[in-house]
This record gives C-alpha cells, structure tokens and sequence, in this order.
C-alpha cells in the first residue's frame, strides 16, 4: 500500500472517465472480492443501450454500450476497513426502506463492512450539527421493508456542498449511497465533483427513485409499479362514484410533474378510464368538454385520470419549490371547477368526484415485485461502489442491471411518447381522440 493512503484503499486515487458510457473509477482494484466467484461481471461486459438491429447497422461495429452491474474480481476498497453512509432525498417513494435494507444487507453479509451510517433527513443530515446520524445493522433494518416511508427520514432543498463533503472526510465515510430522484441525483453528481477537485478518494452511488418513471436510460424506477398498483383502489373508487349518478364524472389525479406514465399505465391497468390527460400531450378545455359530453350523453358517467402535470398552460404559477423544480398550478381542483362550469352552462346537471390519492400511494409500502427489483438495485449499487466507481446511477435497461453515469442519468427526462404504441392503447382502451389540443397546437 502507497504511504498515506487511507487504509480502506489500495492502488492509489486515479480518477478517470474516457467516452460518454463510461464510468469515473476512483482507482485500479488490487484486493480480492469476498464475493462466490461464480457470480463475477468481467469488466468487458457491456449492455447494449439501444438492442434493435437498426441501431447497430451505421455503429461501425461499436455501438453505444452501458457497463454490466455487478460484483467485479477486484475491489478498490477492503471491506474489513469500509466506512459506508447512506441517504434518501425528496418526496417518498414505496421502496426506499427496501433499498436502505439491502444496501445494509449485501455490504454486512457480502462484504463483511460493519460501520454503515444512516444519513438522516436528507442531504441536510451531511452538514455537520443538524441531524445526528444513526448507526444501521441487520437487526435495526429487518423489518422495515414492510413499511412505506423511509428509516432515515428525508427532506428537500439544496444544502452547503463544501460542508457535506467535510461531513463525510471528518467521517472517513468511504462510499456515500444516495437514494433519490434527479435533483437527488443531480446532488450527488455535485458531491462527487467537489470530491474530485479535493482529490479524495471517495465514491458517490445513486439509486434512482422517482415514481414518475422519468429518469433517463433506464427501463423503470423503484416505487413506480407500487404506484401503478395503488392507483387501481382511486380509479376503482371513481367509476363507482361515477356510475352511481347520473352523469356522474370521477375525476383522479396521479403523479407525473413532467411524465405521464403513472397516469397511463394506472388507466391501461384498470380500463375503467375514459380519458388520460398527461403533460405529454396538450389539452384544450374546449376539446376535452366535447369529448365528455359525447361520453355522458351515451353512457352517463366518466372517469378522468390526469397527471398533476398536465394542462399547466391553462394555469397561472411562478417560481420554484425547495427542490428547485417548477411549481405546479394544481390541475385536480382548476379541472373539477371547469367541468361543473361547463355542464350548468349546457344544462346538463353533472357531478364531479374529485379524488387525489398521491401521499397514500408515496407512502405506500412496496410490491412485492417492486421490493425484488429494490433489493436488486441495492445490491448492484454496493458492488459499484466496493470497485470504486463513482458519480453513476444502478439502472436496469434492456432487461439487464447497469452502471449509468449520473450526468446522462439527469441530462434528458424520459417521457410518454404520444406516437408509440403504448399511447396508442391509451387511445384504444379509453376511446378518447387523440388530438384534444386545439388547432395549431
């Protein structure tokens, strides 16, 4: 070992990234994994990032690629001496006890570490004096993967980056694990930086949570098929509501500030909706009571599903929340109050149920395929970060675990695409039109 190196660490600090794929490693691995050597990923071993055929045809035989997650021959770090923190930011999500729990789970019981601190509250429990940190075990996370929310708590909001880094130097913290959405992320990639322009040898880790199912490069997030799941009792509940009035219309709101995938995927699921309103594709009131009174007028009831996102141009906001993302004028009410307006005004007595599930649903507790998917998620993010790769998001793409850089992970926004065929069983399922923006639009 280099003279002054900490002793968690072997073969230097070498940061290093080359090509937009590939990932920023703190250092070469000299120790032997702990890990059953028949589970081992060769370093070779790349995922493609688009698996059609056509996308390989003008590729010159290297086409774009992610690096295959999973534990490596080699580690960067030596577990007997690995200082790990963990932290989960923003909203709640189901899952994020399922993934604190195998973070803890895969580091003690792979790895043998057994100095894993919980990071309360959120990034601001990195600033030093704010928010003790809790000291995580097996025993003190066996459970609470049946519960939603999350063991460590979190928050919102931007916090001191030279602080936090400060935090986890004065904790000789070797690995931070960040759970969170894109502002968690886009965080994360900023601890990162202020890490490597110390020259420390410290990795960051993200596990991207975002119910919307809007973060780049990956199949889906945790928390979004529990959100799917949860959404059915709400839309259940409206078309109940619904039917038992004449001309009666549930109207549900979901999640999905930029994305409409919780609203599409809940509608495609139920098939009780008869309209999906999403940010993806614009509205028009006038189109949208159309197709509403045709609906009432045939059958006496509908239900609306729409994404807290959507129709934000009939609405008047500004400014930001502590987060940083845009506020949301909230559609729920301003859509009930135009579809009653619109009704007496045609003379056709209506009623609206207006039903808003979203804070049962974040902290709702996972699914049980959503808990499998978490666990497998945090197990990746350990083995990344024992080979001491850094500033990268655990995804799964194409069917296979991945490492993503976190700046392509937070660089563009996933969103429905309203020419695909997903939407175009939106369209089958519902009967709605697809143009409902005005013309020009």
């Amino acid at each position: 070992m280099q003279a002054g190196l900490h002793p968690s660490r072997c073969c230097g600090y070498a940061a290093r990234m080359s090509g937009d794929y590939d990932i920023r490693l703190l250092g070469e691995g000299c120790i032997d994994s702990p890990v059953d050597s028949t589970v081992f990923v060769e370093e070779a071993d790349r995922i493609l990032v688009d698996a059609s055929v056509a996308s390989c045809r003008d590729c010159d035989g290297n086409p774009p690629s992610l690096e295959k997650a999973g534990p490596r021959k080699k580690l960067f770090f030596d577990p007997a001496q690995t200082r790990v923190a963990i932290v989960t930011c923003g909203g709640l999500c189901p899952g994020l006890n399922d993934v604190i729990r195998g973070i803890v789970m895969v580091s003690w019981y792979q790895y043998g570490i057994r100095k894993i601190m919980g990071i309360r509250y959120g990034y601001e429990g990195l600033v030093h004096g704010k928010h003790e940190p809790m000291e995580l075990t097996p025993e003190v996370v066996e459970d609470i993967h049946q519960d939603g929310g999350s063991k460590l708590g979190s928050s919102r909001g931007h916090q001191d980056m030279s602080a936090m880094v400060d935090f986890l130097e004065h904790n000789k913290i070797d690995i931070l694990y960040a759970i969170g959405g894109d502002g968690t992320q886009r965080g994360a990639l900023q601890i990162a930086q202020e890490i490597s322009n110390r020259n420390l040898p410290i990795g960051v880790v993200g596990v991207p949570k975002t119910i919307d199912n809007d973060i780049a490069l990956t199949d889906r997030t945790f928390g979004f098929e529990t959100a799917v799941a949860a959404s059915q009792n709400a839309i259940r509940g409206a078309h109940m509501e619904a039917k038992g009035a004449l001309n009666g219309v549930g109207l549900v709101k979901l999640m999905g500030r930029h994305s409409g995938f919780v609203a599409v995927h809940a509608s495609l699921a139920s098939s009780d909706v008869n309209m999906v309103l999403v940010p993806e594709a614009p509205f028009s009131l006038d189109r949208v009571m159309a197709y509403l009174e045709g609906r009432l007028t045939n059958k006496s009831h509908a239900v609306v599903v729409i994404a807290e996102g959507a129709g934000q141009d009939l609405l008047e906001v500004d400014g930001v929340d502590a987060s940083g993302n845009k506020r949301l004028g909230d559609i729920g009410p301003f859509m009930k109050a135009a579809i009653l307006a619109h009704f007496k005004g045609v003379g056709m007595p209506t009623t609206v149920k207006y039903i808003d599930p979203s804070y049962i649903i974040r902290s709702a507790p996972a699914t049980p395929n959503d808990s499998v998917f978490c666990f497998q998620l945090a197990g990746n993010a350990v083995h990344a970060g024992m080979t001491g790769r850094t500033a990268l998001v655990i995804s799964e793409l194409n069917g296979k675990f991945v490492h993503v850089p976190t700046e392509l992970a937070i660089g563009k926004r996933k969103q429905v695409d309203t020419s695909s065929l997903l939407w175009q069983s939106v369209l089958d399922n519902t009967g709605q039109p697809r143009m409902l923006a005005s013309e020009g639009v």
